[in-house]
C-alpha cells in the first residue's frame, strides 16, 4: 500500500534560509508569530559556497539581523565568520526550520492560503499548507550562462571556492567583477596561468579598491593575462576559443571559471501566479513586499529588478519588517497566531 503523502500545516511559511529569510523569521517572531523556514539545502547555503577565504564587502553591522551583535576578528567580515552569526542567530532565536527539504511548486488555494509541493533530500514527496508564504530563494542557484559550445564539460564551473586545485594548470575566468578579480589574484598565487576574459572596455567600476590596484599590478607584470573587450567562443577538452577585437584566438586550457553572475528563479513565482512585467521582474509592492497574489511576500533579492546586484543583504534583512508591519496594519496577525 502507498504511503499516504504527509502534510504540514503551517500559519507562516518561509522559504530560504538565508539571511534575508533569517532575518524575515526574526521579525515575525516579534510580532508573535512562528514561522517555519523550509531551505533546499543547509542554512544559509549561498554563503557556505562563497570561496573559502573571502571577506565581505561590507562592515559587521551592515550584515546583523535584529539584536544580535555581528562580532569579527577584523574589519571586514570572513565566510567562515558570517556561517557561524547565521548559524548562531537561527539558533538563539529559535527558528523552526526543514533544511534540505526543496519546494517545487507553490499553488493558491480555492478557500484561500496555499499549497506547497516539495521534495525532503530530493526524494520523499512533502506536502505543506500555508495561509501565508514568504518567498526568500536567493539566486545562488541560477548561474548566468555563458551560451556557448562545451559550456557542459566538466572543467566548466560557475562557482570558485578555493585556488588549490588549480596549481600549475592554464585557467581562463571569464568576467571583470569581484568574484572574477578575487579567483584570479588567489589562483595565480598558487602557481596557475591565469587569463581573465571580460567583455567590457574595462573592469567593473564595482571592484574592490584595495584589490584593483593589486590586480592591476598582476596584470602589468604580466603574471595575470587579461583579455578586454572579449568574449569565449567555444570550450574544448584540452583549449578554448576567446573572440577578441583583433580575431579569434585559441589557448591551452584545463579550466574555466565562468563568473558571469546569478539570476533569481523567475519561473518558480510565475508558476505560483506573481505577474512578471515585461521588463522582468516580480510584480510586488514596495511598502509591504506583496505580490499581486495576497499573502504571497518576497523577500531579499528574489525581489530585486534592472539586477540581482541591486539587493545585498544590509538592505534585504529588512523586508521582513515591511512584511510584518503590513500583516500588523491588516488585521491577520491573532488570526495566524499559533
Amino acid at each position: 500500500m502507498l504511503q499516504e503523502l504527509q502534510t504540514h500545516r503551517e500559519p507562516v511559511i518561509i522559504i530560504g534560509a538565508g539571511p534575508c529569510g533569517l532575518a524575515a523569521a526574526v521579525e515575525l517572531k516579534k510580532i508573535g508569530l512562528d514561522p517555519l523556514v523550509i531551505e533546499k539545502r543547509n542554512v544559509v547555503h549561498s554563503i557556505s559556497r562563497y570561496p573559502v577565504y573571502m571577506e565581505f564587502f561590507s562592515t559587521p553591522e551592515n550584515l546583523e539581523i535584529d539584536d544580535i551583535p555581528f562580532t569579527t576578528a577584523g574589519p571586514k567580515p570572513t565566510r567562515l565568520e558570517a556561517l557561524h552569526y547565521y548559524r548562531t542567530v537561527a539558533q538563539r532565536k529559535g527558528i523552526r526550520m526543514h533544511t534540505f527539504t526543496t519546494v517545487d511548486r507553490i499553488a493558491a488555494r480555492p478557500e484561500g492560503g496555499f499549497a506547497l509541493e516539495a521534495r525532503r533530500r530530493d526524494v520523499r514527496p512533502v506536502r505543506y499548507e500555508a495561509d501565508i508564504v514568504i518567498v526568500a530563494t536567493g539566486y545562488f542557484d541560477h548561474p548566468n550562462m555563458l551560451g556557448v559550445p562545451g559550456e557542459d564539460l566538466p572543467k566548466v564551473s560557475h562557482f570558485f571556492t578555493e585556488a588549490h586545485p588549480y596549481a600549475n594548470t592554464d585557467v581562463v575566468i571569464v568576467g571583470g567583477a569581484n568574484s572574477a578579480v578575487d579567483a584570479a589574484l588567489e589562483i595565480e598565487r598558487v602557481g596557475a596561468r591565469v587569463t581573465v576574459v571580460h567583455r567590457g572596455e574595462a573592469l567593473a567600476r564595482g571592484v574592490k579598491p584595495w584589490v584593483l590596484p593589486v590586480f592591476m599590478a598582476k596584470v602589468d607584470k604580466g603574471a595575470i593575462k587579461l583579455m578586454l573587450q572579449s568574449r569565449v567562443k567555444a570550450i574544448a577538452e584540452e583549449t578554448i576559443d576567446i573572440e577578441t577585437p583583433e580575431g579569434t584566438v585559441t589557448l591551452p586550457n584545463d579550466f574555466v571559471l565562468a563568473m558571469t553572475g546569478f539570476h533569481p528563479d523567475r519561473r518558480f513565482l510565475s508558476e505560483a501566479g506573481v505577474v512578471i512585467e515585461p521588463e522582468g521582474w516580480p510584480r510586488y509592492d514596495d511598502e509591504t513586499m506583496e505580490t499581486n497574489v495576497p499573502g504571497l511576500y518576497l523577500a531579499g533579492v528574489v525581489a530585486s529588478r534592472n539586477e540581482a546586484n541591486e539587493i545585498f543583504i544590509e538592505s534585504g534583512r529588512f523586508h521582513g519588517r515591511k512584511i510584518a508591519a503590513h500583516l500588523l496594519a491588516t488585521g491577520r496577525v491573532d488570526a495566524l497566531r499559533r
